[in-house]
């Protein structure tokens, strides 16, 4: 059996709104010393919903840490006590206006594992009504919507930028056949 690294110590050296960085000393089984600088922040949910006619709801809005407008699926953070299918449903409700009756988990991932502790749960939605949630007051969100088959091949092609979107889209395909939810 390897043996792996041991977290020595952690000290917060700076404390957001949703995030902490952390300054983490470690040892390697030779006794070496290193550190590590860690991102502690929520889990999140991520939702590829499906409209009547086959379509994925897609979000676009600003990304100021990339400089760039991306086309995301709908996602947000977990609050804390919150379940992670609940904070799902809010989500989608909050960025897209919908609510889904039906909502299926495909998986969940670590978004950076080599530097934040975030892991992403991934869902796949169709039957939506709409039931919209007041979002959040500091993002400027467009809704697109976008066909299923065509979403998925953005994805294999790099046409998307997203690693959520990417991710989940291609766990999601194997449960959809003609833009329609096989559950």
């Amino acid at each position: 059996m390897a043996e792996w690294e041991r977290i020595v110590s952690n000290e917060a050296q700076y404390t957001g709104r949703r995030i902490t960085v952390l300054k983490q000393r470690i040892a390697l089984p030779d006794g070496s010393i290193h550190d590590r600088d860690i991102v502690q922040h929520p889990h999140a949910a991520v939702i590829a919903a499906l409209d009547d006619e086959g379509k994925v709801l897609f979000v676009q809005q600003h990304r100021t840490a990339v400089g760039e407008v991306l086309t995301e699926l709908p996602a947000g953070g977990i609050d804390p006590g919150e379940d992670p299918d609940a904070a799902a449903e809010r989500e989608l409700r909050e960025e897209t206006g919908y609510r889904a009756e039906r909502m299926r988990k495909v998986g969940e991932f670590w978004t950076m594992p080599g530097l934040a502790t975030e892991l992403m749960h991934a869902y796949v939605a169709d039957s939506l009504v709409h039931d919209p949630l007041e979002g959040d007051t500091d993002e400027i969100i467009e809704l697109i919507r976008v066909p299923f088959d065509e979403a998925a091949q953005q994805a294999r092609s790099g046409q998307l930028k997203d690693g959520k979107s990417i991710a989940t889209l291609l766990m999601a395909a194997p449960l959809v056949r003609d833009g329609r939810l096989l559950l």
